[in-house]
């Protein structure tokens, strides 16, 4: 009986051979790559993890635009903004579509807006999400993303060492009242365990596009021990909560409608057009929970990490930090919260607040583009079916655009001669026609947080029991998102005045 080494070398190689001929026909050269190992091409060259910092390592030897290939696929890598624009906006009509993902396929996420292939339910979809988070309307969110920022600051007085834990239910909070009107009373709450265990998925799902199941879709069908499974043994189990999800909040606003209890949310006002036949196109129950289901899931998690890495960013840059709240204290005084209405007026806070996105992204990879015809591209053949990365954190390190790019530097995006002059990053919320439709929510949650927290709290590093400083490491996890791994830090308020803004902060729910 063939083993089953003997026959992944046939079929690799017979497929080899077919995407080297093909190749062939055509004149023009690849965009330039590291050098492929026969049969395999680049399969043991892409490391399992940190993808976005190897792709950004290749770009400083062969440019903006990098190729790598396997056997049957081939992957081109963009490094900078420039190159993302070109492809991605300019020529959206031919890659905004998604290669296939198994691993999320065997999840049961393959449907949702994210990870949808492009077409007329992909259309729908984004219809549905734009009339709900355009940037007018969701200046309309903006009292209750006031309120939970307040709760936060609350949480972080009462327990700071619970830091982690009072940003994720701050972000799920925003979520869950957005998305289908639920209101977090308690840290029992059921929802907070259903977003917990959706956000753990989301983390722990491998680079997306670019797993070994990816490459060789068949590997899922392979007993978990054989090398290359792992990521099909993590989306199979990952299933029923996906599916759990998707159905919870729906018979949850199901049963408010009914008893006429449900507050306003994109369910209950998606479901009620759906009930009165008032529905966008042919939208049914499974696109709306497929819509709900993108929204606080993926909403939730980026929302969390970008906080997460803005909390880290102030333990290492107490200078930073320092200048944001004197620039507040100039502005806004010690009298009263900022406000949403205060954003115009702290120029330094924002740059901090665009830095904390650039210094580390929350999705360093975004999701994979799959180009639909054959292009050419500066003299540079992309074949029809190429998976194209938008590698965000290679762009946020692109040294043509961001000196010193490691470094955490507000001041980078003041114009000169107060600052540098450098543009604010935009790779985080993607590209063209797959731009993040919630990016306006996302973009005040975050800032409404990091501008109460900076008015109020001193954020340090913590310390041992010998008064030595604890760094934290500069370690983030792997998979759609990214979030720091866990590290402490010293929150406290900045002085007696600020902890009484803090107690008396209205945070009474008048949506």
């Amino acid at each position: 009986m063939m083993s089953s080494t003997l026959a992944f070398c046939i079929v690799t190689s017979t497929a080899l051979f077919i995407w080297a001929y093909l190749k062939s026909k055509h004149k023009l050269p690849s965009p330039p790559g590291p050098p492929a190992l026969p049969l395999v091409g680049h399969l043991f060259t892409i490391p399992p993890s940190r993808q976005e910092y190897f792709f950004h390592e290749l770009g400083k030897t062969y440019g903006d635009i990098v190729h790598l290939h396997i056997p049957t696929r081939s992957f081109i890598v963009l490094n900078s903004t420039q190159t993302a624009t070109d492809l991605l906006e300019k020529r959206s009509h031919n890659y905004s579509d998604r290669p296939p993902f198994p691993i999320f396929e065997l999840m049961g996420i393959d449907k949702a807006l994210s990870t949808m292939r492009y077409g007329p339910r992909f259309q729908l979809h984004r219809k549905m999400m734009q009339q709900y988070f355009s940037r007018k309307d969701c200046v309309s969110y903006q009292p209750i993303q006031t309120r939970g920022a307040r709760v936060l600051l609350q949480n972080l007085v009462s327990t700071p060492e619970k830091r982690d834990d009072h940003l994720s239910h701050y972000s799920t909070t925003l979520i869950l009242r957005i998305s289908f009107g639920h209101e977090i009373t308690s840290n029992g709450d059921i929802f907070l365990d259903v977003l917990k265990d959706a956000g753990q998925i989301l983390r722990s799902s491998g680079p997306p596009g670019s797993t070994a199941i990816d490459f060789f879709p068949f590997l899922q069908y392979f007993p978990s021990w054989f090398p290359g499974t792992h990521y099909a043994e993590v989306a199979r189990r990952a299933r029923s909560t996906v599916k759990r999800v998707d159905n919870f909040p729906l018979a949850q606003v199901q049963e408010q409608m009914a008893n006429g209890t449900a507050k306003p949310s994109f369910m209950a006002s998606n479901l009620e057009a759906f009930n009165n036949g008032s529905n966008i196109a042919s939208n049914t129950i499974p696109d709306i929970q497929g819509a709900v289901g993108v929204i606080y899931a993926a909403g939730a998690e980026t929302t969390w990490s970008s906080i997460s890495i803005f909390f880290l960013a102030m333990v290492f840059n107490p200078e930073c930090q320092a200048r944001a709240q004197k620039e507040i204290d100039t502005v806004i005084g010690s009298g009263r919260l900022p406000g949403f209405e205060d954003r115009e007026s702290l120029p330094y806070v924002e740059c901090l607040v665009q830095e904390t996105l650039r210094w580390n992204s929350p999705v360093p990879l975004g999701i994979p583009h799959y180009s639909l015809e054959d292009d050419v591209y500066n003299g540079m053949f992309i074949p029809k079916g190429s998976i194209v990365i938008a590698n965000t954190r290679g762009m946020s390190l692109d040294d043509k655009v961001y000196s010193d790019p490691l470094a955490f530097n507000p001041s980078r995006y003041l114009p000169k001669p107060v600052g540098l002059g450098e543009p604010r990053p935009v790779a985080h919320y993607g590209f063209g026609r797959r731009i993040c439709p919630g990016r306006y929510f996302a973009d005040a949650s975050i800032w409404i947080a990091a501008a109460l927290v900076l008015a109020t709290m001193d954020i340090s590093m913590a310390l041992d029991e010998n008064g030595k400083e604890i760094i934290p490491e500069l370690e983030f996890s792997t998979g759609i998102t990214s979030h720091p791994v866990p590290f402490r830090c010293n929150i406290r308020p900045r002085n007696e005045a600020a902890r009484s803004l803090i107690a008396q902060a209205d945070i009474s729910d008048n949506y």
